[in-house]
């Protein structure tokens, strides 16, 4: 009898067998994000069967097929079609929702300087960073830089001016580094729009 393992390489193998005219870095890109879907799934709901999750996939003759379409058609294609019936769209959360929780953190927080602005400003962070690492929208590689720029290295920042007394006072210098610290996360949050899977 296999196991979970083996029917997840099966599955793999044959969707690597349908798509072997794709470019070698595409098909390891895309087998890469099918065993991240995989993994994600199997942690979210730990009592379904592999198969459904498999099944819920899709065929592997239909996935090469829409990969090798994509390949074909480039960013127009992609475009042309919109988000429907992408296999991006099987996530949970919206890929928009975690860009403006980040996104979103730092107005709110500018606009309510006293509590609970800086409370629900750092409750946004968390939680869009945790939905970006948890999204299906992106590699790996891409929510990493996007939770350095648009999470961490915000707060890291703001942690700093607000602990240190070089920091930049109530006024035009705080308002000039808060709208900075807001054009990298916009800046990111578009970038990382622009990058997913669609």
């Amino acid at each position: 009898m296999k196991t979970a393992t083996d029917l997840v390489r099966d599955y793999l193998s044959a969707v690597e067998r349908e798509a072997s005219a794709l470019p070698a870095d595409r098909r390891r890109e895309l087998l890469a994000d099918l065993a991240e879907h995989i993994e994600v799934t199997r942690a979210e709901r730990p009592d379904a069967a592999i198969g459904e999750v498999l099944t819920e996939l899709g065929d592997p003759r239909t996935i090469a097929a829409t990969a090798l379409s994509e390949a074909g058609d480039g960013a127009a294609g992609a475009s042309a079609r919109g988000d429907v019936g992408a296999p991006a769209r099987r996530g949970r959360v919206h890929p928009l929702v975690p860009l403006l929780m980040l996104t979103l953190s730092m107005p709110f927080m500018m606009v309510f300087p006293d509590l609970p602005g800086p409370l629900f400003g750092v409750l946004f962070r968390v939680i869009g960073a945790v939905l970006l690492c948890t999204s299906v929208h992106w590699t790996a590689a891409r929510k990493t830089t996007g939770v350095l720029l648009a999470a961490v290295l915000p707060t890291v920042v703001i942690a700093t001016w607000n602990l240190s007394s070089g920091g930049p006072a109530a006024g035009t210098p705080a308002l000039l580094a808060n709208l900075a610290m807001l054009a990298l996360m916009a800046g990111t949050a578009a970038w990382l729009w622009r990058v997913r899977r669609a």
